[in-house]
């Protein structure tokens, strides 16, 4: 692949800087890594290093005045930069070379598709599990939030190199099961004239009684004082099934597949959890109190021992927890992730604990915890939803306002962030709506190519063809050095887990497009128009945008967000199309 791999000037900036340091000192040679960042305004140069001011500590030396004697010493000659300078309390600032800048825009056209991702994990096995809803009710604001972050997290590593495995737990046993079932049943009754009430605790929400007569047009059983634990073992296992169905159905329309869905109850069924008892009790940490059966997890960090097995014999999630994921372990993962909500965050540590106790390393499994959603409209909590009894469903929002939209709302900010969901906000089809900013981007750099017609987009784009030098104002160096940065952004995203990097990245890179594409508009400035009569320039023109189309394709598609060739942007009473064309649309890319 091309991209950083061939183009990134920080390597080589770098080994001249290295070099400069110990000419400047030799104790130098223990020096921390040089490491290059970019400013934080783009005024002070492409990209800057900290060094200097680092080792003042160590050498004793005015670090202002180290910097500058580095400055002086650093031989730029094939590094890409075209100048170095000192600012502040010490760092040292680059700038690149127009035709550094540029160069990196004709891999990005070869690269096309395979442009960000890498090999880096070099396809080491990782398991991510979310979502994992109790199968106990339509699939609310929260799991939305969750499955777009958990998908999200998934495309991430698998662009850069992982072998990614999607998993969803399905919470299918203990107490809220039981409390599902029996409010089924107390509404299956009222349907047949019964005197009956919602247990306490119990689910009231209109898909309950749904499921009631959905259970009463296909059981044969009558019901008298029937209210048997036989009876209700038929009756959750069919409310059950049905509630997965719809939670498998819900997520497949919002674009989020899963490898496997792992059964709670398949734990007890296949012994998982007895194995897990036995080899906790040969650590030496299990101890019998008040008739029940506990682990000392605070041997391990957690701040209390914990219940495994109730003195009446029936287990406790914390230990169906563990046990799920010695089965992680069993098959074969050694890096695991869980996303889930901030809610579970009382049960990491102690299931952190029983892993520890086993043998497993401290990293395993990893948590990307998130806050919850609250859904407005005009700065007001918007409850949609009579049928899920008192929250919004994930399908109600998603069909409001496209599947796109909530994705994108759900990922741009951070999972730990709360999350308010602007409704009017995701209902705007102007650029306004960042989503659709990105969008319509991507859409003029395809409109381009439409114009272009296919026999001047094929000699333009040629491999070798275009004088990339040609490109020399401010607004076209300002987008390929965007465009460049694409790689390294996908990489720390993956590595923090973080999908809100690339969606800022994008909002980002579209405004750089939009002003260049601008810019350039026939009416206003008819010499810097991407189609100009020139056909050196036109060509060079032509590649930067495939590469800004190349680019912000492929970060939606990593956000599992669609990349249109062709939109209708709305702009107050009016409409103005945004087409694109040529050779390979059906890709978008």
């Amino acid at each position: 692949m091309s991209g950083f791999s061939t183009s990134d000037p920080r390597p080589a900036i770098a080994g001249a800087l290295a070099r400069a340091v110990r000419e400047v000192d030799a104790r130098a040679e223990s020096r921390p890594d040089i490491r290059l960042e970019r400013p934080r305004e783009a005024v002070h140069g492409d990209w800057a290093s900290n060094v200097a001011m680092v080792l003042a500590r160590q050498l004793g030396r005015p670090p202002r005045q180290l910097a500058e004697e580095i400055a002086r010493r650093i031989d730029l000659a094939g590094t890409g930069a075209s100048s170095v300078e000192v600012a502040g309390p010490g760092f040292l600032n680059f700038r690149l070379a127009a035709d550094s800048i540029t160069q990196a825009l004709a891999g990005i056209v070869a690269d096309n598709e395979a442009y960000g991702r890498s090999a880096a994990a070099a396809g080491e096995p990782v398991i991510v599990e979310w979502v994992s809803a109790n199968p106990t009710g339509p699939l609310h604001l929260g799991h939305g939030r969750q499955a777009a972050l958990g998908d999200a997290i998934c495309e991430l590593l698998a662009a850069t190199g992982w072998a990614v495995h999607r998993e969803f737990y399905y919470n299918d046993t203990g107490k809220q099961m039981d409390l599902l079932a029996r409010s089924v049943h107390a509404r299956r009754c009222q349907l047949l004239g019964l005197p009956a009430g919602v247990p306490e605790g119990g689910y009231r929400g209109e898909y309950v009684l749904e499921l009631a007569r959905e259970y009463e047009a296909t059981t044969a059983d009558p019901i008298d004082d029937g209210d048997t634990t036989e009876r209700l073992d038929a009756l959750r296992r069919f409310v059950v099934e049905l509630l997965r169905r719809e939670q498998d159905v819900d997520l497949k329309d919002f674009q989020v597949r899963f490898d496997t869905y792992y059964l709670e109850s398949s734990l007890f069924t296949d012994g998982l959890v007895a194995s897990t008892v036995e080899a906790l009790e040969a650590t030496g940490h299990v101890f019998r109190q008040d008739g029940a059966v506990w682990l000392r997890t605070t041997a391990f960090g957690d701040d209390k021992d914990r219940v495994m097995l109730r003195s009446d014999g029936t287990t406790t999630y914390f230990l169906s927890d563990v046990a799920y994921h010695v089965t992680k372990w069993q098959r074969g993962f050694r890096r695991a992730i869980n996303v889930q909500g901030a809610d579970h965050h009382g049960t990491t540590t102690r299931v952190r604990a029983g892993l520890l106790a086993l043998g497993h390393p401290q990293d395993f499994p990893e948590w990307v915890l998130h806050q919850m959603v609250r859904l407005e409209r005009g700065g007001r909590e918007v409850k949609l939803s009579k049928r899920a009894g008192g929250y919004t469903t994930l399908r109600e929002l998603f069909e409001m306002v496209g599947v796109d939209v909530a994705r994108y709302f759900f990922l741009m900010r951070r999972p730990e962030a709360h999350l308010v969901f602007d409704l009017e906000a995701a209902l705007d089809q102007s650029e306004k709506n960042p989503v659709y900013k990105v969008q319509y981007a991507h859409a003029r750099m395809c409109s381009i190519f439409a114009k272009a017609g296919d026999e001047v987009t094929a000699v333009a784009l040629a491999p070798g063809h275009a004088d990339l030098s040609l490109l020399s104002h401010p607004a076209e160096l300002d987008l390929a050095k965007a465009l460049a940065e694409f790689p390294d952004l996908i990489a720390r995203a993956a590595e923090a887990r973080a999908p809100h990097l690339l969606c800022e990245y994008l909002e980002q890179t579209a405004g750089t497009v939009n002003s260049w594409y601008h810019e350039g508009n026939p009416s206003r400035n008819p010499e810097l128009a991407v189609l100009v009569p020139d056909p050196a320039l036109r060509a060079a023109r032509l590649v930067l945008a495939r590469a800004a189309r190349v680019v912000l394709g492929n970060g939606l598609r990593m956000l599992n967000v669609s990349a249109p060739v062709r939109m209708e942007r709305r702009l107050e009473d009016t409409v103005e199309p945004v087409t694109g064309g040529g050779p390979d649309e059906s890709s978008g890319s």
